[in-house]
């Protein structure tokens, strides 16, 4: 005589169905929380990084523009020395006091620093050069430029992209004495922020040491 064997239905039950489901709710909403926060993370971190390369780039231009800043009033030399004439100009346009850096479309720069340029000889009364720092906007920010002039011609060398997300009205100059006059200042400064993304805004300080006296 043939005996059947009655074997058990394969497969979950509801109640164990709703269980695996409120457990891998429990574990995928945090998992998925860390997820986000570490791509958030990356990139703010990112965006940190960039801002922080573009300072350290304006600095180092920064710092090597001011320490040769001065101007020289040759016309004015006596038997003991030639005394400086206004080397630092502020909001000026490409064609400020008949130095020309730039054409008639480059924006008024926000600083603009003017040297005697040696040629690599001793002369009495040597050309200009020019270097200024303005603002284009690209966006909602805008960029740092800075452009030198060489002299005798003062022609155009270079334009330079020192900063990409500057914000709009951040940008501020001091010096440590009046900075258009004769007497050129030992020290100065240009302040700005930068701000990309979920990074914070970040504060930069350009600071430059005259070297010349």
């Amino acid at each position: 005589m043939l005996t059947r064997v009655r074997h058990p239905d394969d497969g979950f039950t509801l109640v164990e169905l709703l269980v695996a489901v409120a457990i891998l709710a429990v574990i995928v909403v945090p998992l998925a929380n860390v997820v986000i926060g570490a791509f958030h993370n990356t990139a703010e971190t990112s965006n940190r990084l960039e801002l922080s390369h573009d300072a350290q780039i304006s600095s180092s231009y920064f710092a090597r523009d001011v320490a040769e800043v001065g101007l020289r009033d040759w016309a004015s030399i006596n038997a003991n020395s030639v005394p400086f004439k206004q080397s630092v100009q502020l909001n000026a346009a490409y064609n400020a006091g008949g130095y020309t850096c730039g054409t008639s479309t480059t924006p008024v720069a926000v600083l603009r620093l003017l040297s005697d340029a040696w040629q690599g000889v001793p002369q009495t009364d040597p050309t200009t050069d020019v270097v200024a720092y303005y603002l284009l906007p690209a966006g909602a920010v805008s960029e740092l430029h800075r452009i030198k002039c060489i002299g005798p011609a003062i022609t155009p060398g270079s334009d330079v992209v020192l900063a990409h997300n500057v914000k709009p009205g951040s940008v501020a100059v001091t010096c440590s004495s009046t900075c258009e006059a004769s007497a050129v200042p030992s020290q100065i400064s240009l302040t700005f922020q930068v701000t990309k993304g979920s990074a914070a805004d970040y504060a930069v300080t350009l600071n430059g040491q005259r070297r010349q006296q």
